[in-house]
């Protein structure tokens, strides 16, 4: 008797999806997913993912007995994905989406646990809590995985430190919470070996902090000079860098670490940015 191979289609294939795949790809899973574009999607199917384009509008088709995951960004209309293949998803063995922690709104700094209710106050967020509506009526089989910064190789302080763009842009009593990319990968591949694992859960790092200390703190790693501390009053930010900083808060991941038997290999800021450099291999001056 031939054994199914285990297949994992994501909706947007964007950067943790990529991470994730390699991984599923190295124990012998076949990847598929969607990208907006045929030029992306052809540099992701010479890495032995099965991408096709899709815009995110009309019908989609779904293999049977795929483990969904959902990236794509909300519209109007909520969820892309749920618009298109939503009537599909019972042949879904099982329902991952992704969210973010904004749902939240601005707690002033106090925790948010995987119970905590949804407060959005952008419209951003607004969007999110639809589209995680949307896929709530579903009810078998979904997982909402809340996720706050991510960050990882090619998405760092370190990147803005070399490009000259990082600041340090001070909010006293502002923190946020954060991921590692690949701590993004071993929470969702946790995830797809518990089925029965239904509801919200946290993948995020175990330290909560100011940004100017991770910005301050690449410094260091990379010897360089630490950018100036700037007042948010003064710093002149856009409106969409400035929506991040009218929001505060601390995010835990208790639940999800009992539910799916993970922990984050990076628990700080500081773990997951020695490892980026040190993934980066010997630096040269």
């Amino acid at each position: 008797m031939t054994m199914q191979q285990d297949l994992l289609f994501a909706f947007g294939f964007g950067y943790c999806a990529e991470i994730l795949g390699a991984r599923l790809l190295a124990d012998g899973w076949q990847v598929a997913g969607t990208v907006r574009s045929e030029e992306k999607a052809a540099a992701l199917r010479a890495k032995g993912f099965d991408i096709r384009a899709w815009d995110g509008t009309g019908e989609i088709q779904v293999p049977e007995g795929a483990h969904w995951l959902v990236s794509i960004p909300p519209g109007a209309l909520g969820c892309p994905a749920y618009v298109a293949a939503s009537d599909q998803a019972g042949h879904a063995r099982t329902l991952t989406y992704l969210s973010t922690t904004g749902v939240y709104g601005d707690l002033g700094g106090r925790w948010a646990a995987e119970w905590s209710p949804v407060n959005p106050q952008n419209e951003r967020s607004v969007a999110r809590v639809l589209a995680e509506l949307q896929w709530q009526s579903l009810a078998a089989k979904l997982a909402i995985v809340r996720l706050p910064g991510i960050y990882g190789p090619g998405r760092s302080a370190f990147d803005r430190l070399r490009e000259g763009t990082a600041r340090r842009i001070v909010k006293p009593g502002q923190v946020f919470s954060r991921v590692h990319a690949d701590d993004i990968a071993s929470g969702l591949i946790a995830r797809l070996a518990r089925p029965d694992v239904r509801g919200v859960l946290h993948l995020c790092d175990d330290l909560p902090a100011p940004p100017q200390d991770v910005i301050a703190h690449a410094a260091g790693l990379l010897d360089m000079p630490v950018p100036p501390a700037e007042p948010f009053e003064t710093a002149g930010l856009g409106d969409m860098a400035a929506s991040f900083y009218a929001e505060c808060k601390r995010v835990t991941n208790g639940r999800t670490k009992a539910a799916l038997g993970w922990t984050p290999a990076y628990p700080t800021y500081r773990e997951g940015l020695k490892a980026i450099l040190k993934g980066e291999g010997p630096q040269v001056s």
